[in-house]
């Protein structure tokens, strides 16, 4: 048909210690950063026909049916709508979904969201999951979830490949150095590798400078037509390629302890987009915790699997290294809202645009966004470019 999707609005909603600076609902906070999406974007509410969200995971309520919810707080009746949730990851799988939809014509504007209040309503704890369904074989042994299954898969990866706590604390420390850099990151106070070891053990090996924040949060991409954008007012950013999957739930099942479904939909999000790793200027990484960026990192191909402790060290990742990732601090140091993946959007637009201040990187023109979900159960991979 002829239809390219480009985004052309992107919003993320202002914090203070973790908590909404403005306060609100869960769908108070989502219709403001909606409204500041497409004020960027130079549309409105009535001209959104596709609605992609989630809700938080375990929250009850109104969060199961997030899109209706949500449709029915924005007075929005779309043609197009999705509440697929597959943990952090959704998002990027989201942002494909949209792109198909527009590209076949199914919507003419996309509104991508999500919001949650975690940290203010103080919902999120390491108690576990409901004792049903194949959580029955492992919730009742007491297990911390989901720090402990990403803890089973740090122990693993060290055991098998010799990676070390001081390596996983590289990625700590350099998150912390990006987030120094963005006046809206939650911790800015820089750190040291001996700062993450000394940091209280949550499930060992992960201090707790190795797990990521918990705070309240809100998201909104727009995506439209490639010849919609040209009447608009953002410089549009190209959906190019993307892959999603997931393998299991709990984590006793996962095929390998020490690699992730980002092998897979890494690949096929390259190879859509035509890009080699060199291509790639910024990557968006989620970093629940210091591990699941080094898994993220060798199953992307960055790195060869088991290299990831070395390739993750040095000052790499941090400002002026030669891979920068999670420029704005990510979730171990700017926020997560119990699911990161359409922050991690949103920082990748703002760097193709050129929008980061201090942190900014000279002239990116391809990044690469992956999210992961579940206790490393599902992965998404989108590659966004300036052309």
């Amino acid at each position: 048909m002829g239809r390219q999707a480009v985004i052309v609005g992107a919003a993320d909603a202002p914090l203070e210690n973790g908590v909404l600076k403005d306060g609100g609902t869960v769908l108070q906070v989502q219709a403001r950063t909606a409204k500041a999406a497409l004020d960027e974007a130079g549309l409105n509410l009535a001209e959104v026909d596709g609605l992609l969200t989630a809700g938080l995971w375990g929250v009850p309520g109104p969060g199961s049916l997030m899109s209706i919810t949500l449709g029915e707080y924005l007075g929005i009746r779309p043609r197009f709508t999705d509440a697929t949730n597959i943990g952090g990851s959704a998002f990027e799988a989201h942002l494909a979904h949209a792109a198909m939809a527009i590209e076949k014509g199914y919507c003419e504007v996309a509104l991508i969201s999500y919001g949650s209040t975690q940290r203010s309503d103080r919902s999120r704890n390491l108690a576990g999951r409901p004792p049903t369904l194949t959580m029955q074989y492992e919730s009742p042994f007491g297990m911390l979830m989901p720090v402990g299954g990403y803890a089973l898969s740090a122990m693993r990866h060290m055991h098998d490949y010799g990676t070390t706590s001081e390596q996983l604390a590289e990625i700590a420390v350099a998150a912390r150095q990006w987030a120094s850099l963005n006046p809206m990151a939650t911790h800015r106070t820089p750190i040291t590798v001996d700062d993450v070891l000394a940091s209280p053990m949550i499930s060992a090996p992960l201090h707790q400078l190795d797990c990521c924040l918990v705070s309240d949060g809100a998201a909104a991409v727009v995506v439209t037509t490639e010849e919609r954008a040209r009447s608009l007012p953002t410089k549009p950013i190209y959906v190019r390629g993307y892959g999603e999957s997931h393998t299991h739930w709990t984590i006793s099942q996962m095929p390998d302890l020490t690699t992730t479904t980002a092998s897979e939909t890494g690949r096929r999000a390259m190879n859509m987009a035509g890009v080699r790793h060199d291509d790639i200027d910024v990557l968006q990484i989620y970093d629940s915790f210091t591990i699941t960026t080094l898994l993220t990192l060798e199953a992307l191909g960055f790195c060869r699997r088991g290299e990831g402790g070395e390739f993750v060290s040095e000052g790499r990742l941090g400002p002026g290294g030669e891979r920068p990732i999670n420029t704005n601090g990510g979730g171990l140091s700017c926020a997560h809202p119990g699911m990161y993946g359409l922050l991690l959007m949103v920082e990748a637009i703002r760097q193709l645009r050129g929008e980061c201040g201090e942190r900014q990187l000279p002239n990116p023109t391809v990044a690469l966004v992956n999210g992961t979900g579940g206790t490393l159960s599902s992965t998404a991979t989108c590659v966004l470019a300036t052309h």
